[in-house]
């Protein structure tokens, strides 16, 4: 039987996950409370714009030692906490000094690790904290999407390299268990995952996030190469990306998970 195995959402875009046992997916095709802040580069004219590919700011695919950042956001008491070597951090985002703390943290780590050159580059610095903390909204596509895998996918990766592969190399807000390696890539119609009903858009073409360790921030794996050349693929991929077909709704750790073909 196929069901959930593990729920994620991306407070900060770039950052680290959260374990959630429930997501409220949106009539949008967005995961409430996923992505909803991000760390702007200085030469970003338009930092809310609808649209907000990778290069606009912090993203692990251009800097990977953001996995080495402990991240968490309370949507509550509207309060971001950084962890890493080095600094802890816990701020308010409603106030601007609490922004600025985070930002100034955020670039103060980054001084330290192999990414520093970045922020020597024209336009980066300084940091602008942007979002409102409770619009999903800093994903790299326009409809948003909410992205799935299976976790014999990723076992598949993992027994294919030296380095640890595990699901946080690959980001996604839904991890699932029961399938076979690499079943997902055929699915074709709707998803069904609770009671959700989800549309398969298409696969997910992946970036240079997953070379990077979500311990140690290094990049241990070409897993694009092992992608297209063990595994045979044209285009590095793995896992799908989803929309609700009918106005969201909740899903949770455990539940079924069942295909409905076209």
């Amino acid at each position: 039987m196929i069901r959930v195995d593990a729920l994620y959402r991306y407070p900060v875009k770039g950052f680290t996950p959260e374990s959630r046992d429930r997501l409220v997916v949106q009539a949008d095709g967005r995961v409430q409370g996923d992505r909803t802040l991000a760390f702007a580069f200085a030469d970003v004219d338009s930092p809310d714009d609808a649209v907000w590919p990778k290069s606009r700011g912090l993203a692990l695919m251009g800097v990977p030692s953001l996995a080495r950042v402990a991240l968490t956001y309370d949507d509550e008491a509207r309060r971001v906490h950084l962890h890493a070597d080095g600094f802890d951090v816990d701020a308010s985002i409603d106030d601007p000094a609490g922004r600025l703390e985070l930002a100034e943290a955020v670039t103060a780590f980054l001084r330290t690790t192999p990414d520093a050159r970045l922020l020597d580059q024209e336009g980066i610095l300084p940091f602008a904290f942007v979002g409102d903390g409770r619009t999903s909204r800093f994903q790299d596509r326009p409809r948003g999407y909410v992205s799935l895998h299976g976790a014999a996918s990723v076992d598949d990766v993992d027994a294919a390299v030296p380095a640890p592969v595990d699901d946080r190399r690959f980001r996604s807000n839904i991890v699932l268990s029961g399938t076979a390696p690499w079943a997902e890539l055929e699915w074709s119609g709707n998803v069904r995952i609770g009671d959700v009903v989800f549309a398969i858009e298409k696969p997910i073409e992946r970036c240079a996030a997953i070379t990077a360790n979500p311990d140690t921030g290094e990049r241990d794996a070409r897993l694009l190469r092992v992608l297209t050349s063990q595994f045979g693929q044209a285009t590095p991929t793995l896992g799908i990306l989803l929309l609700p077909v009918d106005g969201g709704g909740t899903i949770r750790v455990g539940d079924e998970v069942a295909v409905i073909r076209a």
